[in-house]
This record gives C-alpha cells, structure tokens and sequence, in this order.
C-alpha cells in the first residue's frame, strides 16, 4: 500500500513544544513514579521476597525495548508510535493490528484508573456515592487532555514534584526505623537481593514477568514525537531516561520496604502491603499520606494514558484507517486531538460501570507487550536487516527486547488471551472493511512543518 502524495491540512498539525524533560516527567507520570508500590504484595509473594531482583531484572528487559522505540522514532516522528512504525517497516496491515491492539492498553489504562481512583475516594468520602466519583474522575482525565500540551507538561511536573515529597518521606521514615532495630546479622542488608533460604530459578522468573508491569506506560512518550523538538533525539534519550529512572527509583523504594518488612513476614492483604509498611515505618500519618500519593500517581498515570491514545488514535485516523474527519480533527484553540480525549473519555466512564479493577488490569498486558514486540522487530528490519553498515548491536538489542516481551506475553492467563484476540479480531475486519482489504492507500508520515 502506497502513501498518499498529499500533505494533511495544517488543522491536522500538532503543537512542538516539548523539550527533553518535559518528555522525561510525561513518561514518569505515565509509568508512575510510585509504579511499585501497589502491586508490591505481588511481587514480593512471586518472586519470594526478592522484589528489588526482579526490578532491576525487568529494567534491564525493557531498556531493550525503549532503545527500539527511540530508534525508530529518530527515523518516523510520527504519533502514531507502534502503528506507523510497524505500518511503513514491516506491512500495513501489521501496523493496523498493531495499533489496534495498543489501544486496548490507552484505553482500559485510563478506566482502571477511574475505578482505583473512584473506589479510594468514595472509601475516605462516603458521602459522596461511587457513580458521581466515576464522573468526576473521568471528567478531570478529559479536562486535563483537552489543554494544551505545554500546560499537560506543567501539571505532570506538578504531580511528580508531589509524589516525589511523598517518597522521600517513606524512604527516610525507613531508614530510621531500621537504624533503630537491633544489630543486623551479617546478610540483612544484601538479603532483598539474594535470600539464600528462599531463592529458587523458577520463583525469579515468575517474580521478574510480573515486574515488567512496573514499566509499562513508558511506551507513550513516543506518541509524543511530533509534540517533541528534536524528536530524532529527544523521543530516544526521554524513553532510555524514563526507564531508567523508574526503575532505579522502584529499586530503592522496595528495597526499603524489604529491609522495613523482612521476608517471610505476611501481609493482612496483598494489595495494601506497602501502606502496611509505611505504617510501620513512619506511623498512621505516613501511611494516610502514601495513599492519597497512591491516588495521584493513578491520576496522573490514567491521565498519562489517555494522552497517549489520544495520539495514537490521531495517527490511525489521519493514515485514514480510522475515519479521518473525527479521529484526525485538531482543536483550533488548544492544538490537540479534542474529539479522541472525549471518546476515551467517555470509553472509560462507561466502562467503570461495566469492568472490575481486576478485569481490567489482566487485560492491558495483551496489547502493550504485542505493540512492544512488533516495535522490535521493526528496529531488528530497519538497522540490521535493511542497514548496509549494521553491526552486531543492531540485531541484539531488539532481538532480546522482542524475545522477552513475546515469552511474558505468551504466559499471560488464558482468558486473557481470548478476550485479546477476540478485540483483535474485531480490529482486523474493522480495519479491512475501511480500507477495502487493506488495499486502500494510508499514509503514516507526519504532517511537513510550517
């Protein structure tokens, strides 16, 4: 399928206004600089204790990743991220089901979000009932989304700033305690990393599968490319630093916990266990404190991840694989995709009222690790494959990246792997009826610059 010679009207441009770290804290705020915390019991039950292990194991693993995402995001600045590269390296109707299968992560993100930010507040008020939460949450996503992108970067160095405050309280209310405990033995300050007693090959595999969820979200900053100045640099550097960062920060933040709440030391409930630990830490006031931090740091991820499908979306419909005139329709005002932000919007407070937290969390694993393998396979055509000067490097990084995503993809749970070929499924006869077999022509480059 053939691009179209056409260049989109200029209402089909995007504002470039982001710098570096305005990326760097979008993709913080997308994976949560908390991102361990509420998924800790989790972790620490998988991988018997050895939390800051699998952390740093599933950092490593998706470096690989962000390294494809930005390479190929210095070659096509394009929001349509994941769609357009698959779409023009590899074949168009991958690309479509690329991105289709994508947007089921943009999508239930920001509704999970709702419903763990509605079920927290509706708990602290309840005079307030869990519908008109929903509303509000939903509502404040869209409000924010709608402005422009430079006042979205402001507000999500704002909440970074807050959770950072937050953090920092946690890990210096840890190190007094533990300084206040009696003489350690020789292993108590290495155990979080390797515990002799509990060890097992087969535990840390299990235990590194489910943290690699810590990460995931980072993928949005390359949505960003055509926001971004100097996308050929920055979208790469923003995705490499964003991983890096939250995967050093989720290290420590776990390993103080570890030391707080040795292993083989149960939980009252899995999904509380960090605030169990910041209240033996630091007391009542720390835990109440780290669960509103919990609260905004699910705001600001479901608002992260809205951004982001709003983007992609834009991408897809002004490729015309999706209808052109509503999904590739910029605001005058605000320079953003206005109509996608209500869609998801709306997407999502509907779904609040249909799909439990849980439902929802299993599901968005299917189409971020299936977007993150075809980004790697189109690093591995484009810098090995296609590159006459290519190197060794060239196929490595995005070989690893694309083996472990697909090894962790395909042990996800079986219902999981229907409900996402069914959605797939619908995607792809969608996808064919709107582009007549996918013989249609669909344009995946970015608008020119004024």
């Amino acid at each position: 399928m053939a691009t179209e010679t056409s260049a989109p009207p200029p209402d089909r441009r995007l504002s470039r206004s982001l710098g570096l770290w305005d990326l760097v804290f979008i993709g913080i705020i997308m994976v949560q600089p908390t991102a361990p915390m509420t998924a800790y019991g989790v972790f620490y039950e998988k991988g018997a204790g050895h939390v800051v292990t699998t952390i740093l194991i599933a950092m490593t693993a998706m470096l690989f990743t962000a390294i494809s995402y930005g390479r190929m995001a210095s070659v096509y600045s394009s929001a349509g991220s994941a769609y357009a590269y698959v779409g023009q390296e590899i074949h168009p109707t991958l690309g479509f089901a690329t991105g289709w299968s994508m947007l089921m992560d943009y999508v239930l993100n920001p509704l999970i979000c709702v419903l763990w930010c509605s079920r927290t507040t509706a708990g602290l008020v309840p005079a307030i009932p869990f519908p008109l939460w929903v509303c509000f949450f939903a509502g404040a996503f869209a409000w924010t989304n709608l402005r422009r992108i430079r006042a979205t970067a402001r507000i999500n160095e704002a909440l970074t700033a807050v959770m950072g405050v937050v953090i920092v309280a946690m890990l210096v209310a840890s190190a007094r305690y533990v300084f206040r405990m009696p003489v350690h033995d020789a292993g108590f300050f290495t155990r979080p990393f390797y515990d002799p007693e509990r060890f097992s090959w087969p535990l840390l595999r299990s235990g590194t599968a489910v943290a690699v969820l810590t990460y995931l979200g980072f993928d949005g900053v390359s949505t960003l490319s055509e926001e971004a100045k100097n996308p050929k640099r920055n979208i790469l550097l923003a995705m490499v630093l964003t991983c890096l960062i939250t995967g050093l920060l989720s290290a420590v933040e776990v390993y103080a916990a570890q030391l707080v709440w040795p292993a083989g030391k149960g939980f009252l409930t899995v999904e509380t266990a960090y605030i169990e630990t910041a209240r033996l830490a630091g007391g009542a006031i720390l835990a109440v404190a780290l669960s509103l931090t919990l609260l905004v740091a699910n705001f600001g991820s479901g608002s992260g991840a809205q951004l982001s499908g709003a983007r992609l979306l834009y991408g897809m419909g002004r490729s015309g694989a999706l209808p052109t005139r509503f999904f590739a329709h910029i605001s005058e005002r605000s320079r953003v995709p206005a109509n996608n932000v209500l869609l998801i919007s709306g997407l999502a407070l509907a779904g609040s009222f249909v799909l439990t937290y849980e439902q929802g969390a299993e599901l968005i694993n299917f189409g971020a690790l299936l977007g993150f393998m075809g980004v790697n396979l189109s690093a591995f055509r484009r810098f090995f494959l296609r590159n006459p000067d290519r190197r060794i490097l060239d196929a490595v990084a995005p070989l690893l990246g694309f083996t472990i995503c697909a090894g962790i993809w395909w042990n996800l749970a079986d219902h999981t792997k229907v409900v996402g070929f069914t959605w797939l499924a619908v995607g792809l006869l969608f996808g064919a009826w709107r582009t007549g077999g996918f013989q249609k022509q669909l344009s995946f480059d970015a608008p020119p610059e004024d």
